[in-house]
Order: structure tokens, then sequence, then C-alpha cells
């Protein structure tokens, strides 16, 4: 299991243990609602909302390519959460690079932010911008992707 995993599991351990407890207290059907609300948490902090990490030499090779930005994240971070959920749909474009799968990742992030594993950091044309606004990542956007 990686580290991606570890708050999921324990998300959905503890949304468990309390409906197993409301279920041998005796009302079962309040059991659904805390164990509904704590599965929908794991997914959201889980690698499964976030489009297919690839490698750091990747996403550059790509974004020399395409033009398209390239983000550095990491499973459980609450502003890579809410860059990836008002990006939409355009956060396909985007090349992510989960920085707790990747090596290079993390040492890319940590040379643009003064020895820092601070995330989302975006690339967009070569510049490095730390924790940007996600209207402004949908602007750099190429139209033609």
């Amino acid at each position: 299991m990686t580290r991606a995993w570890i708050l999921p599991m324990l998300l959905v351990l503890c949304g468990s243990v309390l409906a197993a407890g409301l279920v041998a207290s005796g009302t079962p059907g309040a059991a659904a609602a805390p164990l509904l609300i704590f599965v929908l948490l794991a997914g959201v902090n889980s690698p499964l909302i976030f489009p297919k990490s690839i490698s750091t030499l990747e996403a550059r090779h790509r974004s020399a390519v395409d033009g398209q930005p390239v983000v550095f994240w990491r499973p459980g971070c609450k502003y890579c959460m809410r860059l990836r959920i008002r990006l939409g749909r355009s956060a396909r474009q985007v090349h992510w690079v989960d920085i707790w799968r990747d090596p290079a990742g993390a040492a890319a992030v940590r040379a643009a932010n003064d020895g820092n594993e601070t995330v989302p950091t975006v690339i967009v044309a070569g510049q490095t911008h730390t924790n940007p606004d996600p209207a402004w990542v949908r602007k750099q956007l190429s139209p033609s992707a």
C-alpha cells in the first residue's frame, strides 16, 4: 500500500467502525449516513479523483509538445483538490505529477519552493507558480487541446 491510500483507507475504517457501533447499539438505519459520508471523504482524498499521474520527465516532454501546464500534486492536499475540482473537465488537459510517487517531481518542487514540498506547484512555459488560482490555471490551457 502506498502513502496515497493511507488516508482514504483510514477514513473507510473509521466510518466502518462508527457504523458497526451504531448497528450494535440497535440503530442500523442511522449507520448508513456516517458510513456514506466517510466513504465519500475517502474517495475525494484518494488518487482516484485525479487524472493518472505521469513522471516528471514525461510531463515536461508532453508540456513541451502541447504547451499545457504541468501540475505537481500529492494526495490529501486540500489545495490540490481545490485546483482539480475547480478545473473540472479541463483537468484532463493538464499533466499531473504525484510527488509521492515520483522522486524527481518532489525534487523539482523542492527546487522551486526553497526546499519545501509546497503543492500544487504549476509549471507554465518554464515559469513556476506555487498554489496559483484555479481560474488563472484554466486561462493558461491551450484552446487547441
